[in-house]
């Protein structure tokens, strides 16, 4: 659903510089048209929480020459543009995070971008291509390993009821029957 400057102002709470943040956020979309700009519960790491508003969904990233698409939440603080969006990685439960340089074990973006926000030089739109940049170069995200099919333990592949016969010179042997229920030849059976 395509979002209109207007649309978005009228989402920002009056706290918020809503022309320029509504200005900023339309001009990201339309690059960048898998975010989505939602009001929506933010928690500090103290445990409180503010209504912000936040751009959720995907920028894409070239990564060996494939492109992926990074999914993301970036959270606009109502002292933006004075102060740097809060910008998270949102992987899905098929993707791990991968923590390092930029991305923090929670999935926090930590760029020197961000570090160094300056208001008037910075804005959405380079704070996204810088994105798209550092995360083509050190991915933030990646699929989890397949878990391994799990193979039945040999107690039940080899489980079967055996049955003992005694050959007519007074051996015993041991007889079992295959999978599909039949028994087996001749040379698969071993005396003892």
């Amino acid at each position: 659903m395509p979002y209109s400057e207007d649309t978005i102002k009228k989402m920002l709470p009056k706290i918020y510089l809503r022309k320029c943040v509504a200005h900023e956020i339309n001009v990201a979309l339309t690059y960048f048209r898998n975010l989505v700009p939602v009001m929506d519960k933010y928690v500090y790491n103290d445990g409180t929480t503010k209504n912000l508003m936040s751009l959720t969904g995907t920028i894409p990233a070239t990564i060996n020459n494939i492109t992926y698409n990074i999914p993301i939440c970036l959270w606009i603080e109502e002292t933006y543009p004075q102060t740097a969006p809060i910008c998270y990685i949102r992987p899905t439960q098929q993707m791990m995070i991968l923590s390092g340089k930029y991305i923090s074990s929670n999935g926090e973006v930590m760029l020197p971008y961000l570090r160094e926000w300056k208001n008037g030089e910075c804005d959405l739109m380079s704070l996204f291509q810088v994105m798209v940049a550092v995360f083509g170069e050190f991915p933030p995200v990646c699929m989890k390993p397949s878990p391994e099919p799990e193979q039945a333990s040999c107690w039940l592949q080899f489980h079967r009821q055996p049955e003992v016969f005694t050959d007519t010179d007074g051996s015993l042997y041991l007889s079992l029957t295959r999978e599909d229920g039949q028994p087996f030849q001749q040379e698969n059976e071993t005396n003892c």
